[in-house]
């Protein structure tokens, strides 16, 4: 509770109820043998529900920015984590696990920070997501490859291939045999029209999945991940998600109460030194090297701070990783309190670095020197055209009614790749960010008709609007938003017309329905309206 209110997120406490009835903190001692066998069963429940929720034609989908990038980016940190822990006194098989659980960040928090900003919808957020999720199924390459380094390291060279076949084996025949049964035995299921039959086979699914790898050599963990990937492409999967999620939230917050009853805090203080290197190293140096793989991969600079700075944090996945190595028997309980201390915090520093992020976007739009690519023709009506900033996915149907029309547009865009289209097309446009001043000034604001701001991230939405406001008070200006609470806050700004996209998705439907109750097309209009008024 006290997380939650504080907006971190859940995993933040249950780690510190974990350290709080731990051996290492005075009061009252929780049964670890207990809570540990409740947290195997959130194990199982936690890869299950990421499982179901992984879609594999979207990962087919992922951008070549996100694939590429995030298989380079593991890879990368494992290495400088390994070279972090053995500068810091880490045993060989330790430093692996440290680069393991620093490689990978959090789908949920990441998913939660950019939620409360309005991002996931954002170029920035799309990548970072598909990002995460490309870490995410190589997290489960990794739990194969050192379970079998920590149990066998003196024949790693047979083990890791034989560990490996067990592996690949044991997916060929989920996918092939899942894929057909799972789907038939749920929609039987589901004929029975009753929940708790339906709730009898997710929770017999997980588990029995999870004990059949256990029998093939391979994780309990593996077993429910690829149980869920199964699931996921069943037209009942969010049924089943559905009905997984409460088991997944009970047990998998017991999980985490577990790892923190292994986390000694004063171990922690005493060696803070060691742990915040651990930290630079899942923050600084591991944002630091998805913000460069993301520029070099073709994406925007914009995009590579903001995606870097979105994934400088540590995931579920991390935990369960470090979790792996102590029961291996791989990860002492010292160096285990170490990635796990330094990894609760990148969690907590998550929303303050993607606010640092955006800072520092925005000092770079704003003194960045924009390029502007086709100036508007001299002559005519000057006060026909209209300036768009932003040409994504609602810039261009504005763009493309306009110009039907017969009207000028003067768009400001980052992106060079959707810049090089316009500048094929002949538009007119802007290279820069719409927060620049110039950019604004050169898009000549004191002549042009309408303003239309047509970006997703509410903060920068605001920060345009603001500026235009002061280069011309008479200006109309027209925005999009997707939380109904901004719209007061840009009509104050001096913004005329607030477009929230779920208020008009909800007026629209409004309107259909009214129609065909038969009510006419000018009452229907004029309801709409009115709700529309009465926002």
């Amino acid at each position: 509770m006290v997380a939650v209110r504080l907006r971190l997120s859940p995993i933040v406490g249950y780690i510190v109820a974990g350290i709080a009835i731990g051996p290492f903190t005075p009061g009252f001692v929780g049964d670890l043998e207990i809570v540990q066998a409740l947290a195997d069963i959130g194990v199982i429940f936690l890869m299950f529900a990421i499982g179901a929720q992984i879609s594999l034609p979207d990962i087919a989908r992922v951008s070549r920015v996100a694939t590429a990038g995030g298989v380079i980016q593991v890879l990368a940190v494992i290495g400088l984590g390994y070279g972090l822990g053995t500068a810091i006194g880490l045993t060989t098989i330790e430093a692996l696990f440290l680069g393991a659980v620093a490689s990978n960040s959090s789908s949920t928090v990441l998913g939660k920070v950019l939620g409360e900003r309005g991002e996931t919808e954002t170029v920035h957020g799309h990548t970072a997501l598909a990002w995460s999720t490309v870490q995410d199924l190589g997290t489960i390459v990794l739990i194969v490859v050192l379970s079998a380094l920590a149990t066998s390291p003196d024949t790693i060279a047979t083990e890791l291939p034989i560990a490996i076949a067990k592996a690949a084996g044991f997916l060929v025949v989920s996918l092939a045999v899942g894929s057909r049964v799972v789907p038939a035995i749920f929609e039987f299921l589901a004929s029975f029209r009753s929940r708790e039959v339906f709730v009898l086979g997710v929770v017999a699914l997980a588990l029995g999945t999870a004990y059949a790898a256990s029998l093939f050599g391979i994780s309990v963990a593996l077993g429910a991940f690829l149980a869920g990937v199964v699931v996921g492409e069943s037209d009942l999967s969010n049924q089943v998600v559905g009905e997984a999620l409460p088991f997944r939230d009970l047990f998998a917050g017991l999980f985490f109460v577990s790892v923190g009853m292994l986390v000694d805090p004063m171990f922690i203080v005493l060696n803070l030194p060691a742990a915040a290197l651990i930290l630079v190293l899942i923050v600084a140096i591991k944002g630091g090297v998805i913000a460069l793989l993301v520029r070099v991969l073709g994406g925007s600079e914009r995009s590579a701070i903001l995606v870097g700075v979105a994934l400088a944090q540590s995931a579920e996945f991390s935990f369960l990783m470090a979790r792996i190595g102590v029961d291996l028997g791989a990860v002492g309980s010292e160096s285990f309190s170490l990635m796990l201390g330094a990894a609760a915090m990148s969690v907590v520093l998550a929303a303050p670095a993607l606010s640092v992020g955006h800072r520092l976007v925005e000092w770079r739009d704003r003194t960045a020197l924009p390029e502007v690519v086709a100036p508007l023709e001299p002559g005519g009506d000057r006060r026909r055209h209209a300036v768009i900033c932003g040409y994504g996915r609602v810039g261009r149907i504005v763009a493309a009614a306009l110009e039907r029309r017969g009207f000028r547009c003067m768009v400001i865009e980052t992106d060079r790749k959707t810049v090089e289209e316009l500048r094929a097309q002949g538009v007119a446009t802007i290279r820069g960010s719409a927060l620049n001043r110039i950019a604004l000034e050169r898009a000549d604001l004191m002549h042009a008709a309408v303003l239309v701001i047509a970006l997703p991230d509410p903060h920068t939405v605001r920060l345009v609007a603001e500026e235009a406001r002061r280069l011309n008070s008479r200006l109309p200006i027209v925005a999009r938003t997707h939380r109904p609470r901004e719209r007061a806050i840009l009509h104050h700004l001096g913004v005329t017309e607030v477009v929230v996209g779920e208020t008009e998705l909800g007026l629209e439907m409004t309107r259909f329905a009214l129609r065909r109750l038969g009510v006419s097309q000018a009452e229907a209009q004029a309801i709409v309206a009115g709700l529309r008024h009465r926002g």
